[in-house]
């Protein structure tokens, strides 16, 4: 199917925004596609001085505005997507505007016969849009068409990840996500990732130009940092392939569309949703872990009692680093223990089974006793030579199992089994809790958890981690795919307000090129190259809320933008701040 997104601006004219969704939709319609999708609020700028005006501005599902898209769909053969302000109660009989009518912000769904076929309401409601709006009261649907299923996300729908994965669960295999953006997390990050998260397509539709009437720009100014020329949306609307591909983008904030053929066939639930190793994602998930998102949860017990120190509070910084072995076996231990010697990091990450080159090798009973063994000798050597308050992370096999570890200079301090299957560690027993561990530092403590294999790759059992109160998420693993690093993961520590180090032995993975036009060229032609991929460390941006010595930042397009360090080489190091972890002040100041 070719599905297209646009973008364009509004204003607080009803009339004028449907004479222009009907201009872009002709414009759009000219590359023939089988669905169109538009922006969020086409109908109005979402702030209001009462409830009366917001009343006004919304519509009737049977009124003029929606009859006129109809037609438009009817008229060019195709489905569009309008995200609209819609009237729920049946009438407004008086005027006091400080009274609270039912309007939702709904998807509306047309179908090549001009019907009106399908209506979703927004489910996460930010600042303002509770003051005027309702949210859905019941669970999204997923639309099937003749091209597939379709699924639909408005606005913040899209800035955490259930909205997203119910809609996945229910067998949508192409998103639409109508936007009323002025900041760039949604194109950057948050929409890649919700595409290869699921190994879905997603179609999103951003807002260019203001998006608050002028006396409305003013106070919100003032109340936050964001100056009043950033109070416009900044476009970026997109086609997301499911390994977070951008497959069509419009790379700037002017009013325009974009286009692209997609075959949704590509990722139906049972069908092709596989990791790279073979896993079968839906397999692979245990609601019984995350049910409301609570797991039974442990306090990991010290295993040596030289730690038993009083709770401090948290530092500001801590020192981070990973370190990844291009050796294996015996040689690898030794390189990782000259490395410790030479190093004064708090925390020293290595990829999960970092002394194993072929993961494929502890299928064999015979090599699984000899990574135990070697497991049991790189905790005897490495804490031999870690100093007070210094520590090593990785995963090891320990009686029987493939669990992500903690170990100090007293030996192994903290374990945690693997909660979720995989191919390539399909004989492990899987663990049945997340535990939390408090881990002290020079300069205080702080709340670990770990998560190797594909753990992380699940933002359930992250979420689950985060609100047991993490400053930390540990990830020694083994990368699968680009998007891992690129998306995945800096998501889960946005979204979570929770720093992050995870280390990957490097990855090769091949990358398609651009079609180069000119065909008599045979060096033109659609090439493959090498992608490197590997691990990262996120840090948190920081707020002067939380320490007086931080200088509040200039707004740069992004609310929540991760601070990232990428592994790079043998040794990377990073300064993290846990005390900037779990806090939503950051979030909730741009968002109200």
């Amino acid at each position: 199917m070719r599905v297209a997104v646009t973008q364009f601006a509004t204003s607080l004219d009803t009339q004028e925004n449907l004479t222009t969704c009907i201009r872009m939709i002709n414009e759009a319609a000219v590359c023939e596609p089988s669905l169109i999708v538009l922006p969020e609020f086409c109908n109005t700028q979402p702030w209001y001085v009462d409830h009366n005006q917001a009343w006004n501005e919304a519509l009737s599902t049977k009124g003029t505005f929606l009859q006129r898209i109809a037609k438009q769909a009817k008229k060019h053969g195709c489905y569009i997507v309008l995200n609209v302000t819609l009237r729920r109660d049946l009438l407004r009989d008086h005027q006091d505007g400080s009274v609270k009518s039912n309007i939702s912000v709904t998807s509306c769904l047309f179908s090549p016969l001009g019907k009106l076929i399908h209506q979703e309401d927004k489910q996460t409601l930010t600042g303002h849009e509770k003051d005027f709006f309702i949210s859905a009261s019941k669970v999204s649907e997923v639309m099937a068409t003749p091209f597939g299923k379709l699924g639909f996300l408005a606005g913040s729908d899209g800035t955490t990840f259930e909205a997203s994965r119910g809609l996945a669960l229910g067998g949508a295999q192409l998103l639409c996500h109508s936007l009323n953006s002025f900041a760039l997390d949604q194109s950057c990050l948050h929409g890649p990732a919700r595409a290869c998260d699921n190994k879905v397509f997603l179609a999103a539709a951003n807002k260019v130009g203001s998006l608050r009437p002028k006396e409305q720009r003013a106070i919100f100014s003032k109340k936050n940092v964001i100056l009043q020329e950033h109070l416009a949306g900044v476009g970026q609307s997109q086609i997301v392939s499911p390994n977070g591909k951008i497959l069509a983008q419009i790379a700037n904030n002017e009013e325009g569309y974009v286009f692209a053929d997609i075959d949704l066939a590509k990722c139906n639930l049972h069908e092709n949703k596989f990791r790279p190793d073979g896993t079968e994602l839906v397999k692979q998930r245990r609601p019984e872990l995350y049910q409301g998102l609570h797991l039974p949860m442990t306090q990991a017990p010290l295993l040596d009692d030289a730690y038993n120190v009083q709770k401090s509070k948290v530092p500001v910084t801590a020192n981070v680093a990973i370190f990844a072995t291009y050796k294996i076996n015996e040689q690898a231990i030794e390189d990782v223990c000259h490395y410790i010697e030479n190093n004064l990091s708090d925390i020293i990450q290595l990829p999960e089974l970092f002394f194993i080159a072929d993961k494929t090798i502890t299928n064999d009973t015979e090599q699984l006793a000899r990574i135990a063994r070697l497991s049991t000798e790189l905790i005897s050597q490495v804490s031999s030579v870690l100093r007070p308050f210094q520590y090593v992370s990785t995963s090891l096999v320990i009686d029987g199992m493939h669990q992500a570890v903690i170990v100090s200079e007293h030996g192994l301090f903290a374990t945690q089994q693997q909660l979720h299957f995989c191919q390539r560690y399909q004989w492990t027993a899987l663990g049945e809790a997340i535990n939390i561990i408090e881990l002290p530092l020079e300069q205080g403590n702080i709340n670990v958890a770990m998560l190797t294999a594909d753990d992380a790759n699940v933002p359930e059992i992250v979420k689950v981690a985060a609100l047991n109160n993490i400053h930390l998420l540990l990830v020694p693993f083994d990368i699968q795919e680009p998007c891992e690093a690129e998306y995945s993961l800096l998501s889960r520590a946005v979204e979570n307000r929770i720093c992050i180090v995870a280390a990957s032995r490097e990855k090769s993975f091949a990358t398609d090129l651009p079609i180069d036009k000119d065909d008599n060229n045979p060096y033109s032609k659609n090439k493959v190259k090498a992608q490197k991929s590997t691990g990262l460390i996120i840090n948190l941006s920081t707020d002067p809320a939380l320490l007086p010595q931080w200088k509040s930042r200039k707004f740069d397009g992004y609310i929540n933008q991760p601070l990232t360090t990428y592994q790079y080489g043998k040794i990377t190091k990073a300064v993290i701040h846990p005390i900037a972890a779990c806090n939503k002040l950051i979030l909730s100041k741009y968002l109200e």
